[in-house]
């Protein structure tokens, strides 16, 4: 079995064979999110609620059985079946250590993460390790699990000293494992002081590992939630090293639900080839590895997206598999080196891009697979995710149709407030309008407090028959197959060769 690394800008394995990574991030598992589990605000808040209404010793229980039963063997065998070939981890710090107890590994903090590794290698899956949810939050968003917009993890040295820690623990725990292809260091950094913060972040953190493991490629993502690598330093190559990938993010937005009707047009394509090509624009003026870390459209529910009408579920979604399609084109064939070109001249060169698709499993919205409705899960929390819906209160992907109206004041008081435009251009803009500002500010975290409790609630009473069936729906053989997203990325899988180079 070989290592992989980095070769000029290919990845490869140690005969020189060039790899190309096809994947999708495990989210929602060892870094739970709303969107993808059905719970509102962050992952520390609900785990705080359901210990309250449960009693500690039966909601881990339910936080147990729910990470032993949301990846096993079935889904790993699943997912190579499509010739898939790397599975990003998404991890939180906190299953290793307690913020109470810094720098403290907990017991049994690598259970689960051994053994999604172990699965993954026994069906020839390589494994990227992602620090998902950093302590204080790499970033205002959900996901990285602090309950508030500012990144405190670069406000604070002992929250970044935690982080070296962690990585220290990880390195001497996978450093002789071959089928861990590598270290995704920071998800979606946000630092709007980089080369004070994030650069030497990078420095110490690199270090770090390097003094244990000198094998595994190191990933780094761009500031600004993996899209900005102009504070990063000219000499990357002798600071950091030859075997390190640079991070994109390439989400596009006519995969969402703001981005409009996806016709496929020149335009928008053009649209599209111009947006991949500048964020990777730094790495490729300079020879470096790029790895396409998180990107993919979010697909149309029946029961709210499409206002029950299955047809026009269908219609948005295939509308969305074309927007995978195509930027699985661009990935392939499209060489972003040539920028001045049109997209018709560019398809005559090569690029066999490595990418991470945004999500294996959910509840629906975006996953490669997801949880049935039949489900006790799904059944019992049913009005809740209506509820959810309805109000708009997770970030990623929403419509806010139906509380536009109510939020709008605040919107305008702003604007009448602070009249000059850049005064209300904050630190993460653009990617943060103030109008985003807001809805996240509003939305997914004030209101998202007050539907926490009413979450946990639905699990009063239970025993642990019945946590039990409420984690269990998760397993593979309770989820559905997303088949026209599965079946683009088995298509491509083909095209750039289905099996990996060991």
């Amino acid at each position: 079995m070989s290592f992989l690394k980095v070769s000029e800008a290919k990845l490869a394995n140690e005969r020189e064979e060039e790899v190309v990574l096809r994947g999708a991030g495990l989210g929602g598992w060892m870094t739970m999110e709303n969107f993808i589990t059905g719970f509102p605000g962050c992952e520390y808040q609900i785990r705080e609620a359901l210990t309250e209404v449960l009693g500690e010793q039966k909601a881990e229980f339910f936080f147990d059985r729910f990470l032993e039963h949301f990846f096993t063997d079935a889904d790993a065998a699943f997912f190579h079946s499509l010739s898939l070939n790397c599975i990003r981890i998404a991890i939180n710090y906190r299953h290793f250590e307690s913020p109470l107890e810094p720098r403290i590994l907990r017991p049994n903090a690598f259970t689960h993460l051994d053994r999604a590794i172990r699965i993954c290698a026994a069906h020839g899956i390589y494994t990227i390790i992602d620090l998902h949810t950093a302590p204080g939050g790499q970033n205002g968003g959900w996901h990285a699990d602090a309950g508030t917009h500012i990144a405190n993890f670069w406000r604070h040295k002992h929250f970044m000293d935690s982080g070296v820690w962690l990585w220290e623990h990880l390195a001497k725990r996978y450093k002789d494992e071959p089928w861990v292809a590598g270290y995704n260091l920071l998800n979606e950094p946000a630092d709007p002081h980089p080369k004070t913060g994030l650069i030497p972040f990078y420095d110490r953190v690199i270090a770090a590992i390097r003094a244990i493991d000198e094998r595994h490629i190191i990933f780094l993502d761009g500031n600004t939630y993996a899209t900005d690598f102009s504070a990063f330093p000219e000499d990357v190559k002798t600071r950091w090293g030859e075997n390190v990938a640079y991070s994109i993010h390439d989400y596009s937005v006519f995969g969402f639900p703001k981005g409009g009707v996806y016709t496929g047009s020149e335009e928008q394509r053009e649209k599209m080839h111009r947006g991949y090509t500048r964020k990777r624009q730094w790495m490729d003026e300079r020879g470096l590895c790029v790895w396409n870390g998180e990107w993919g459209p979010v697909y149309a529910r029946k029961e709210y997206e499409g206002d029950g009408d299955e047809d026009k579920t269908e219609e948005i979604n295939k509308r969305r598999y074309q927007v995978l399609k195509d930027q699985l084109e661009l990935y392939q064939i499209v060489s972003p080196i040539n920028r001045t070109a049109s997209i018709q001249f560019l398809t005559v060169l090569q690029d066999r891009l490595s990418w991470s698709i945004w999500l294996y499993k959910d509840i629906g919205f975006q996953g490669m697979v997801h949880v049935s409705p039949d489900t006790p899960y799904i059944q019992r929390l049913g009005p809740f995710l209506h509820k959810k819906h309805r109000l708009a209160v997770d970030s990623w992907g929403n419509d806010d149709m139906n509380v536009r109206d109510a939020f709008q004041p605040i919107v305008d008081l702003i604007r009448e407030a602070v009249p000059n435009e850049e005064d209300r251009r904050l630190y993460p803009w653009p990617g943060w309008s103030m109008e985003e500002r807001v809805n996240r500010l509003a939305r997914a975290t004030l209101i998202a407090e007050f539907l926490v409790r009413e979450w946990a609630e639905y699990f009063r009473g239970m025993g642990e028959n019945k946590l039990e069936d409420m984690a269990r729906s998760f397993r593979f053989e309770n989820c559905l197959k997303r088949e026209g997203l599965n079946q683009v990325l088995r298509e491509h899988a083909k095209v750039t060769g289905g099996e990996i180079a060991l």
